[in-house]
Formats: structure tokens, C-alpha cells, sequence
């Protein structure tokens, strides 16, 4: 009977630390170590950093060519998360590229780019504490990810058309905060699409 039982608890204490560590791994990888942002929090941000945000958006448009289009991430100083550069119809995506490979230097010289201007969009990126940015009407500024969700801000240059002002408020994934201004949630290929804290 004491080996039945020692058996038993043994296979207790295994099944609850695999558990715990499945518990765990499906946290960290979906956000739920991340913290989540409100609709508040972010509009504090924007106006906080709103300078800064121009600054970025800005110098994006001047240095993206016409024709070409581009969607940059940074996970740190050395690697684009996210590099997907558009030339005419044809979008090439990348993921995890070092900033000093081949790679890297192919999609620059696509742009017209070198690696000061990355560095320089980064350290413009950092002023106004956001990760990404993508170019184009409205221009999408990457504010943080929350596991694989991200919450971004479109700046738009131009009032959004009255066509357009039902589907950037939808009350979920997007919430427009003035006629130039739509704050979005993408919550990634798992995990609900839709701003977690409204207010």
C-alpha cells in the first residue's frame, strides 16, 4: 500500500509541475506577463509623446521613396523584429533580421537606405517610446506589444473621410479619438482582437 501510495504522489507532483510549467510557457508567450494597455493610458501616451510621434512619422515619409512602402519593427540595437519592404505590387516580408547581414543590406538598398538611417529611425522610435512604424496614409505607429498583441497609433495627415469614420470606430479594434487620430489593438493570430480596457 506505501508503494501504491508513493507511486500515486509522485505522479501527482510530475503531472502538477508540467502544469505549471504549460501554464507558464502559454502566459509568457500570449501576454499574460505583458501588460495591457487602456484606451486612456494610450491617449496620455500620444499626447505626451506627440511631438516625438510626428517626428518619427515625419522623417518616415521623407525617406521612403515613392512607390515603396515599408514596415519596420525593432526588437533591439542589432535586429529588425519585423522588416517588410513593398516595391510597386510586390511585398517582401522578413522577420528577425540582423542589422549588419545581407539580408539587411538587400532590403536597404531597396529603400535607398543605409544602416545610420535604421539607427536613425530607431533613436527617433525610442524618443517617442514605440517599437514600429509603418509608412502610408494613415502612418501606423507601433506604440508596444502585450505578448503577440500590439497597440499601435494611426496618424493621419489628412481628416479621416466620413466613408471611412465607421470602420476606425468600431469600438474594438479601433477607437478614434479625433479626426486625425485612431488609436488600434491587433491582438495577433491568438487571443481576442479588441481593446481589453476601454476607458
Amino acid at each position: 500500500m506505501k508503494i501504491f501510495l508513493k507511486i500515486f504522489l509522485i505522479l501527482c507532483g510530475i503531472g502538477f509541475v508540467i502544469f505549471v510549467g504549460f501554464t507558464v510557457m502559454i502566459m509568457a508567450a500570449f501576454g499574460g506577463f505583458n501588460k495591457d494597455y487602456s484606451v486612456t493610458e494610450l491617449k496620455e501616451h500620444y499626447e505626451e509623446k506627440k511631438n516625438e510621434i510626428y517626428d518619427v512619422k515625419n522623417y518616415l515619409n521623407k525617406i521612403v521613396p515613392p512607390g515603396k512602402s515599408v514596415n519596420i519593427e525593432f526588437d533591439n540595437n542589432n535586429t529588425v523584429g519585423i522588416f517588410h519592404v513593398g516595391v510597386d505590387s510586390s511585398f517582401d516580408s522578413n522577420w528577425d533580421v540582423k542589422i549588419n547581414s545581407e539580408k539587411a543590406g538587400t532590403l536597404l538598398q531597396k529603400l535607398g537606405w543605409t544602416t545610420e538611417t535604421l539607427k536613425i529611425l530607431k533613436e527617433k522610435l525610442d524618443k517617442a517610446n514605440c517599437i514600429g512604424i509603418s509608412s502610408g496614409e494613415p502612418c501606423q505607429i507601433n506604440f508596444q506589444r502585450s505578448g503577440m498583441g500590439r497597440y499601435s497609433f494611426n496618424v493621419f495627415d489628412k481628416p479621416i473621410p466620413d466613408s471611412l469614420k465607421t470602420a476606425y470606430n468600431d469600438g474594438c479594434t479601433y477607437i478614434m479619438v479625433n479626426d486625425r487620430l485612431v488609436l488600434e489593438y491587433g491582438g495577433g493570430a491568438i487571443g481576442s482582437q479588441c481593446f481589453y480596457n476601454l476607458e
